[in-house]
Order: C-alpha cells, then structure tokens, then sequence
C-alpha cells in the first residue's frame, strides 16, 4: 500500500528561500560544522562513524548546505544496513534515519520537508522500500512533523543507548522513543 502524501505547498517567497540551500552527502571536511558551534561536540566521534560507515557504503550522511556562506543547517543520516538490528535497516529494503536535525534559526519554512523528501527519493531510486526512525517521546513537534510526512507508529522504543564522547568519556542516555516506518512506494 502506498502512503505516499499530499505534495507539499511552497508559498512563492517560501519556494525562493528553500532555493537558496543545498541538499548533498556530506563532505569529510566538514564534519566539525555538524558541531554547530559546540553545542553538538559531544557527539564528534558519532559523527565520524557515521562519515567512516559512509565511505564503506553503509550509510549516507545528508546535509542541509546554505549556498551563499556554506554554512551547514540541516542534516539527515542514513543508515542502510545494521548488523544489529535488521528491523531497523537490513541493507535491501529497509533502512533507518537518524540525526535528523535542522538549526532552530531554519524552523518552520519548509527545509526540514526538502531533506527528507530528497533522502526518501533517493533511497527509493536505489530499491529501498522502507524507512524507519525513532522520535522521543517527549518531542511532540518532531512527531507531527514525521506524522505529516507519512510515518506511523510501529512499535515502542525504550531508547537507552551509550556513545563515547569527543572527551572519550562514555555518556549513558535514556530517551524513550517510538519507532515509525514509511512505506516510500
């Protein structure tokens, strides 16, 4: 069954602010501006797995790019096949995104709706039939968004997962969330 939605409606001056961004892989020279200034260094090594997985063909780090400066303001990680968990991403036709984030100063205007567009597209032209995510319990606004883009509750997540901070020091984090799938045909 398709869950494909409604095309989403630009206002014209909205439609000429979304043309002046960027959506591509990252590049591995700009991995620090994922960082955003500091308020995201504690996930330095997150972002150079995920650039490592990348360049091994497991997954594709996108990025929300203004043209004029360069300056990154939206990602969207891609993971295409987990060893662990195949129900998340299984490498055929399912695979999982993560990290998606755009900054609090590019809300609201449509940016967010072009990332996941452009991922989705892509992933689809390459056989992938599924996405999945997971979205906190107590993010309301992520999960309208995800919502209105097609994606239904599946299951719950209990979201404990550790990491290796930029320090090296191991940070523990508890974010129940809830698993969403779309189906992208």
């Amino acid at each position: 069954m398709t869950r494909n939605m409604p095309p989403f409606i630009l206002e014209p001056s909205q439609s000429a602010w979304l043309d002046r961004f960027e959506i591509r892989h990252l590049r591995e020279d700009e991995l620090t501006a994922l960082e955003w200034d500091g308020e995201f260094i504690h996930f330095r090594r997150q972002f150079e797995m995920a650039y490592r997985e990348y360049r091994r063909g497991g997954g594709i780090p996108w990025v929300a790019v203004r043209k004029e400066d360069g300056l990154i303001v939206g990602q969207v990680f891609v993971l295409l096949a987990s060893r662990f968990r195949k129900e998340l991403a299984d490498g055929r036709g399912r695979a999982y995104l993560y990290a998606v984030r755009v900054k609090p100063d590019f809300r609201g205007r449509g940016l967010g709706d072009r990332m996941m567009s452009v991922v989705e597209a892509d992933l689809a032209a390459r056989g992938y039939r599924t996405t999945t995510l997971n979205v906190a319990r107590d993010n309301p606004d992520a999960h309208r968004f995800y919502t209105r883009r097609g994606y239904q509750v599946v299951a719950p997540e209990p979201g404990q997962w550790s990491y290796i901070d930029h320090t090296g020091r191991r940070r523990h984090v508890d974010e129940p969330a809830w698993r969403l799938e779309k189906d992208l045909i």
